[in-house]
């Protein structure tokens, strides 16, 4: 009996011995059908679809940025569109006042006239008339100057003069500036017939900080005119006026208990 369990034992180790060399020699077989150059190409195509996961996450970090740019866009065509009001009426300004001009300048050729020079009487009655008065108050004050800044004078500047501001921000800034330039060119130029008792003592006061040497013939407004939208007395508003009285875009003055600040032109 026992040498038949071992002859039975040894049958069966025989046996897995020949499973094991038939395993084998599929492997073999399996490694001549797919040479070691296959895996090069594998490696390759990993490489190409990594390639595209990143063109498509980068696709998708510019959709992200166009997404986030469009609320800055709608504050630049709202800017564009209040300059554009500015301009509006300056020029309804300047064509209302131009057949005055056109007037005198055919007085002075008529005076040249042998014809005019005998109503030399009726020319001088006209003298006190001329409203001579008017273009030297206005003089020096056309539009106001909407210097912007740019990016690269925006980076130019140190990390802890320029903070969290943006280029949109602080152009926006200077838009306001000229906002509030305009309005009080208007109160300053306006007669006292067409404004309220209230207006009429600002607008005295504001004509005498406009005759005042260092504020003569500029666009300027008050720290007090500041009340946005754009530009606040916060501490981003504080930033701004620094960053611009820095880069030459206003100037400021104190003229009694108001602070002046003042709008430069570019040079």
């Amino acid at each position: 009996m026992d040498a038949k369990k071992a002859g039975a034992s040894l049958d069966s180790l025989i046996s897995s011995f020949n499973t094991r060399i038939a395993e084998l020699q599929d492997l073999v077989i399996a490694r001549n059908m797919y040479p070691a150059s296959s895996v090069p190409d594998l490696s390759a195509v990993d490489a190409a679809v990594k390639a595209m996961e990143l063109q498509v996450q980068a696709i998708k970090d510019r959709l992200r940025e166009e997404t986030e740019a469009i609320p800055k866009a709608k504050k630049l065509i709202d800017a564009s569109l209040r300059q554009q009001k500015i301009l509006q009426n300056m020029y309804a300004h300047v064509s209302s006042h131009l057949p005055q001009r056109m007037n005198m300048f055919d007085l002075d050729t008529t005076r040249c006239q042998p014809e005019a020079s005998k109503q030399q009487p009726d020319i001088g009655s006209l003298k006190p008339e001329e409203p001579a008065a008017l273009p030297k108050e206005k003089k020096g004050r056309g539009s106001p100057p909407l210097w912007y800044i740019t990016s690269d004078e925006l980076d130019a500047l140190s990390s802890y003069m320029k903070g969290r501001l943006t280029l949109e921000k602080v152009n926006a800034a200077i838009n306001d500036m000229a906002t509030y330039a305009e309005a009080n060119a208007h109160l300053i130029s306006a007669p006292k017939k067409k404004l309220a008792e209230n207006l009429w003592e600002r607008a005295l006061e504001l004509r005498d900080i406009a005759t005042t040497e260092a504020v003569k013939g500029k666009h300027f407004f008050l720290e007090t005119d500041i009340k946005g939208p754009s530009l606040k007395l916060d501490n981003t508003g504080k930033a701004i006026l620094t960053v611009l009285r820095h880069l030459g875009r206003i100037s400021e003055t104190r003229i009694g208990h108001h602070r002046v600040i003042i709008l430069l032109k570019p040079r």
